[in-house]
């Protein structure tokens, strides 16, 4: 029965309550009794046809001819909380409870608003006097599930769990009751039980957004991205204005390091964060950090800190979105906050050390990661961080037994392979050099520099073959490189093969112009900026438009332009290039609108 019906159901109900109270003579004349009478049957009428405004005005005139009439007050009340009307909706209904304390349809209407309201203490004492007064009463799968809600949000996770279970079982199954007992399951951390629920909700209701969202949660929850994400895709398409979503949504696709559309989705659940809570906002923040956007995430985690998580974990990730946009003297303070409050960790002081290292003060480095080799002397990132710092202090014979202490420590460890490599082509060890370059690109394919590293190392070795393999494969990872394609020219002249050798030489000469075309849109963008920043609109505009015409695929400079058209009072242009900035982010996301 849909919400319409339900309701005319109640109010017929009602109106019979109105007549009988009429005839007691609780209107004071016999015409306004009968007048009531009419409304209230008219209002019902209304309520059959699913026209609720006409409703609310025919229950409103009840009221003010029978003022003292619960029935009057609770009809109306109950279609101006159909209405989603909350406060006018509690002021009537409240009244009828006055008059009629013993209502029970009314009593449980007041309780269903009070759980919209977020009222949950008060709601929940409402179902449970009915409960108590009127232990036959046997609550609607909507009255089930708000009675739960109130209860799970006032910390009784265990009779919400069996008022949604009792639901179930009485009534026919409804995708909002599995719902919502997924979600009190959720609530006390059983997602094991709580993701059959979800697909329970989901079999019986396809396109329950709500439950897809509950669904990807939980299995993002349980470490599933995998699984998560589809329900989540869902769940957005349905809610695009949801800030939860689109985090979720964001974290999951940053979990499967499909950065590009994860940060997509979380820049717009960055623009959606008004009102946001601390821990979503620290969710967000960190899901930016991860997605290699730490610059976004800074003014989320001053927004989680300002709004009480002044927790260790709150101030080390802000701290290192610090040092990952450069900010190394900004993040020292907030690592030394975090080590007041504790508790002190191998990773803390490993974070704080790089904080040290980027400020190029490396005795302070060395002291913060010898501290964390003092709390785990396993740890061979620390090892191989103590090796780096030691390197930058020309100390080779202290660095290198730490790298290869690193790699004991940890064989999958790309990086110790690499550094030794670096140091070996430095020292001229070709052979130590090449053996330590292909043990890096082994644990690590994708990268583009080791790879021109081994190219480099063997072609100074004679290995012409190896070499310009390596080169290939640094080039298939790093096509923009001028400078891969000069070094394979060479060896293809070096081998005679002249058409090969021109077309690299042609290629590196294309990509040297696009890259000067980039410094260009990056030098125009980032004086376009500035000139926005002091607001000198004119000649940011001018700026800016070189940025977009030196590289058409970037979204920011869409981004600005707009910014300097809302400050000129030129809206529509500014709405054109905030569309244009948002199709250029949906390409690179790769989501063509």
């Amino acid at each position: 029965m849909g919400q319409a019906g339900k309701l005319g159901l109640a109010l017929a109900l009602l109106a019979g309550c109105a007549s009988g109270q009429a005839a007691t003579g609780g209107t004071g004349t016999a015409g306004s009794e009968a007048e009531a009478h009419a409304a209230m049957a008219a209002g019902t009428a209304d309520v059959a046809r699913g026209d609720l405004a006409a409703a609310q005005g025919d229950f409103a005139r009840a009221v003010a001819l029978a003022p003292k009439v619960a029935a009057t007050h609770a009809a109306l009340g109950a279609v101006l909380l159909a209405e989603g009307q909350l406060a006018s909706a509690v002021q009537q209904l409240e009244t009828a409870q006055q008059l009629s304390p013993n209502d029970t349809p009314n009593a449980l209407n007041l309780a269903r608003a009070r759980v919209s309201q977020g009222n949950f203490a008060a709601a929940a004492q409402l179902f449970r006097a009915v409960s108590s007064a009127s232990p036959e009463t046997v609550f609607s799968a909507d009255e089930a599930i708000a009675y739960a809600t109130a209860l799970s949000s006032t910390s009784d996770a265990a009779a919400a769990e069996a008022v949604l279970r009792g639901a179930i079982t009485r009534e026919a199954s409804t995708a909002e009751l599995h719902d919502a007992l997924g979600s009190v399951l959720a609530q006390t951390g059983r997602l094991q039980e709580a993701v059959p629920e979800f697909n329970r909700a989901l079999a019986l209701d396809p396109s329950d957004a709500r439950a897809q969202y509950h669904l990807g949660a939980a299995l993002l929850s349980l470490g599933d991205a995998t699984q998560a994400v589809a329900p989540l895709r869902a769940a957005a398409a349905a809610m695009p204005q949801n800030f939860d979503v689109r985090l979720q949504l964001g974290r999951a696709l940053s979990a499967l390091h499909q950065d590009s559309e994860a940060l997509s989705m979380l820049h717009r659940a960055a623009k959606l964060r008004p009102g946001t809570a601390a821990e979503p906002l620290y969710q967000l923040a960190v899901a930016l950090q991860a997605s290699g956007d730490p610059a976004a995430a800074l003014p989320l985690f001053a927004e989680a800190d300002a709004e009480g998580m002044h927790g260790s974990s709150t101030l080390t990730n802000w701290a290192l979105a610090k040092v990952q946009t450069g900010d190394a003297a900004g993040a020292i303070p907030l690592y030394e906050k975090a080590l007041a409050l504790g508790p002190d960790s191998a990773t803390l002081r490993e974070d704080y050390g790089v904080a040290f290292l980027q400020k190029a003060e490396v005795n302070k480095a060395l002291e913060q990661f010898r501290a964390g080799l003092a709390l785990d002397g396993g740890d061979a990132h620390l090892h191989y961080d103590v090796g780096l710092a030691l390197k930058l202090k020309d100390d080779l014979a202290g660095a290198v037994p730490e790298f290869v202490r690193a790699a004991e420590l940890d064989p999958s460890l790309p990086d110790p392979a690499y550094t030794l490599g670096v140091i070996y082509m430095q020292q001229g060890k070709s052979a130590e050099a090449a053996a330590q370059l292909k043990r890096a690109v082994a644990l690590q394919p994708a990268n583009g520099d080791a790879w021109a590293l081994l190219g480099s190392v063997l072609r100074d070795a004679g290995d012409a073959a190896g070499a310009a393999d390596a080169l290939r494969r640094a080039i298939a990872l790093e096509p923009d490189q001028p400078s891969l394609h000069v070094q394979l020219a060479a060896l293809d002249a070096t081998a005679g093969r002249t058409a090969e050798a021109a077309a690299e030489r042609k290629l590196a000469a294309d990509l040297s112009r696009a890259a000067m075309s980039r410094q260009k849109a990056s030098f125009a963008l980032k004086s376009g900026r500035a000139l926005l920043g002091q607001d000198k609109l004119p000649e940011a505009m001018i700026q800016l438009n070189a940025a977009v015409q030196a590289d058409p695929k970037a979204a920011e400079p869409h981004l600005l332009l707009a910014q300097v058209y809302e400050r000129q009072g030129n809206m529509a242009a500014a709405a054109t290039e905030r569309r244009t900035a948002e199709t250029l982010e949906d390409r690179a996301a790769g989501q063509p609108k």
